[in-house]
């Protein structure tokens, strides 16, 4: 509803006050008409404003949805929500557990942490420090295979080392020996 059209409305509905105001027993009937035709136009007024369908629920969050007529707001979807907490307490307790202890931590407890994944990690010594050399593998087998054939690779780094992580680093094996050497050459 545009601000003109709220003006004509509000204009057209003060009218009507005053016409019930002054209805008494014996108004005469072109009075009568008069207020016949302000209602008509007012109405009019109203029907051009209003441009979305009529609410099918008394729900304010809802409006348009669907409808349960055992409902006190007939919203299907809230009356929903009220039965499954009535289901909750007569089924003992809240719905959701509160926790028991103070303030919860916002970094979560150990059963809101996803589990630590298994993987191997193919490892090479470049000199001075293991260096991943390739991606991380889920299969132990496929990582030793692939860490054999960076050993018969055209360029083989002096020793390759296969680290299994899961909640902590274990070296599973070592190939070769690593030396470190120095970034700088003597000279």
């Amino acid at each position: 509803m545009n601000h003109a059209q709220l003006t004509a409305l509000g204009r057209a509905l003060r009218l009507l006050g005053e016409h019930g105001e002054a209805l008494t027993a014996d108004t005469p009937d072109a009075r009568l008409h008069e207020v016949r035709a302000d209602l008509r136009r007012a109405l009019d007024l109203l029907e051009e404003s209003v441009t979305t369908t009529a609410p099918s629920t008394r729900c304010p969050e809802h409006p348009h949805g669907p409808v349960d007529t055992a409902a006190p707001d007939l919203c299907l979807l809230c009356e929903t929500r009220r039965r499954a907490a009535r289901r909750a307490e007569y089924q003992g307790g809240p719905a959701q557990p509160r926790p028991a202890g103070p303030a919860p931590s916002r970094y979560g407890v150990r059963g809101d942490r996803p589990q630590p994944q298994q993987r191997w990690l193919p490892e090479a010594w470049n000199g001075q420090a293991w260096q991943l050399c390739g991606t991380p593998r889920r299969d132990r087998r496929e990582a030793e295979l692939y860490l054999a054939a960076q050993r018969r690779g055209p360029r083989p780094a002096p020793a390759y080392r296969l680290v299994h992580e899961f909640t902590d680093y274990e070296v599973l094996r070592v190939w070769g020996t690593p030396v470190r050497m120095n970034a700088e050459p003597a000279g």
